[in-house]
């Protein structure tokens, strides 16, 4: 109930022989004891009768319904743990090791396919070994030789660009609005003017 060591209880007492003295300190444990005592037994007593209420109300039948419905059981999870556990045990490589002793059990073969079958794996163990084989020994070849670089590739000389030569276009030229030119009157004909008579 409380988190008391005996550590806490040994202060306790101390300061408890103190504070009451030698003399009174049995009477007050006493006292303190009985105290408990009566505690305890009203809690006994409050839980019994909490108990025979429950049971009246029915509430232990119901408790019992909720719990065998909710049973492994009840749910139909013990089949599911029997799968589980037959899927665990279940080996796909070697079915022959599983728990049960013949193949035909394991794997609901027949001993000719049973047969079969472990050929097929024996063969398909093999030719991977020796495939394994030749990928070290292929390695192993390829750590041996040093490695060559290869011929560093001279680069191609540049060709110049072919220059056009620059032709400036100009930007198109919108038509000036033409304005209708007026009329000039036609331009008489002068008449020449007298020449002065010159004096000598």
């Amino acid at each position: 109930m409380f988190d008391i060591g005996w550590t806490e209880l040994l202060i306790i007492g101390i300061v408890a022989l103190i504070v009451v003295g030698p003399k009174d300190l049995p009477g007050m444990f006493r006292t303190l004891g009985r105290f408990t005592g009566k505690a305890k037994g009203m809690a006994r007593d409050f839980q019994k009768a909490m108990n025979e209420a429950a049971d009246e109300a029915g509430v232990k039948d119901v408790a019992g319904d909720l719990k065998s419905m909710t049973s492994k059981k009840g749910l139909g999870l013990d089949a599911l743990d029997d799968v589980a556990s037959k899927f665990e045990d279940w080996d796909p490589i070697n079915p022959s090791s599983a728990k049960s002793g013949s193949a035909e059990k394991d794997t609901g073969l027949s001993e000719e396919r049973a047969e079969a079958a472990k050929k097929i794996r024996d063969a398909t163990a093999k030719s991977a070994t020796k495939r394994k084989a030749a990928e070290k020994a292929a390695d192993e070849d390829a750590a041996a030789k040093p490695a060559k670089k290869p011929a560093a590739k001279k680069p191609a000389p540049k060709k110049p660009a072919a220059k056009k030569p620059a032709v400036k276009k100009a930007a198109p030229k919108k038509p000036a609005a033409k304005k209708p030119a007026a009329k000039k009157p036609a331009a008489k004909p002068r008449k020449a003017a007298p020449k002065a008579e010159s004096k000598s």
